[in-house]
């Protein structure tokens, strides 16, 4: 990913549940985030702004971490495979008579 395009992006900040039970996180939007005991997940710095999510950080239940990339790796693309579990170098499967 270039540069220019990694300034367009929004940073994803790091959230974790410090409780020993099960955290449903508001979000803007009426989404919600499940985060288990000691699990983690991402939003974005907007969302850190969501008085309901301000609160459970306020009260110590979520902590909160940087947006650094480089801390979990720069690319994206790694992580994304095609569906099924294949690899994508075959072409199309015939089957039946030909």
């Amino acid at each position: 990913m270039s540069r220019a395009r990694a300034a367009i992006l929004p940073v994803e900040m790091e959230i974790t549940n410090k409780t020993r039970k099960p955290l449903s996180v508001p979000l803007p939007g009426g989404k919600k985030l499940f985060l288990g005991p000691g699990k983690s997940g991402q939003v974005t710095p907007k969302a850190l702004e969501f008085p309901a999510l301000k609160a459970l950080i306020d009260s110590g239940d979520l902590e909160v971490f940087g947006g650094d990339r480089s801390a979990k790796g720069s690319s994206v693309k790694s992580s994304i495979k095609p569906p099924g579990g294949r690899s994508g170098s075959g072409g199309i499967r015939h089957t039946g008579d030909r």
